[in-house]
Order: C-alpha cells, then sequence, then structure tokens
C-alpha cells in the first residue's frame, strides 16, 4: 500500500510528511477526493518570503483574505477548520524549497503552525504532504510506492 493510500485510509497518522512522489496534482486531487477527503494544493516554486506563503496558503484554503496576515492568524484559522463534509484535509505543498532556501526562519514557523494543525486534538484530521526535493528535514517520509 502507498503511504499516501495508507494515510487516507487511517494506517498513518495525519502529520508533516516529505514525499517524493511525482503523480500529477489532478490524479493526487483524485486519488485524495475519491477517498473522501479535501485535497488543498500549494505551489510554492515562486514563494520565498513569509508573505508570499501566507498568501498561498490562504488563497488554498479558501480563507478570507485577512484572515492569515501572520503565522499567528494563521494558525487561528486553522484550528477553525473543521470540514464535516470529508474525512480530513490534506495539503500539498509542493515546491517548499525556495521558502526554506530563502527565508528559513519563515519556513520553521510554517512547519510549526502546519505540524500544530496536523497534532490538534480538535478539528478533522489534517495532513501535510511537503513535496519534491530540498535541504534536510527532519520529517517522516511518506512512501511514494508501494512497499
Amino acid at each position: 500500500m502507498s503511504g499516501l493510500a495508507a494515510l487516507l485510509a487511517g494506517h498513518n497518522p495525519p502529520d508533516l510528511y516529505q514525499w517524493h512522489s511525482a503523480a500529477h496534482v489532478p490524479d493526487i486531487q483524485h486519488a485524495v477526493e475519491h477517498a473522501g477527503w479535501r485535497f488543498v494544493h500549494v505551489d510554492g516554486w515562486t514563494v520565498e518570503d513569509k508573505e508570499s506563503f501566507l498568501k498561498s496558503v490562504v488563497g488554498a484554503l479558501e480563507l478570507e483574505d485577512d484572515r492569515g496576515a501572520s503565522f499567528d492568524a494563521l494558525s487561528d484559522c486553522l484550528g477553525e477548520l473543521d470540514d464535516a463534509r470529508s474525512e480530513g484535509i490534506v495539503l500539498l505543498w509542493d515546491g517548499w524549497s525556495p521558502l526554506a532556501r530563502h527565508d528559513e526562519r519563515a519556513f520553521h514557523v510554517a512547519l510549526s503552525v502546519l505540524g500544530g494543525r496536523c497534532h490538534a486534538d480538535r478539528g478533522c484530521r489534517f495532513a501535510v504532504l511537503l513535496r519534491g526535493e530540498g535541504p534536510h528535514l527532519d520529517l517522516p517520509e511518506l512512501p511514494a510506492k508501494a512497499c
């Protein structure tokens, strides 16, 4: 079973994961939504600073523009997410490395905020997949292929 399938089936807990998959975004979205989860995609290839990251995430999650102008505000918004229509939310963050390389502090705060939501005791399940190569991260790997 692939790591994504295991996550969607509840065999892997929602968490922050590194994911080295070459699957196309529409195929990932289909798999996630077919399993009853909500799919959110953040295209981070041009995101190199805190403001761009916050704008990308607020847009991807379809939050009000003024909600998420800071990491504290984003954390509050994420804490309020509870999608009763789905099993949970999978946020695919493609291209996380530009932020990690250009604004390391903002990147680590972003991981902390997203990880806090992944591990929250309330709200729907929430998982984040950091896809692609970049600086070394101390995050678990979500296997891309069946074992």
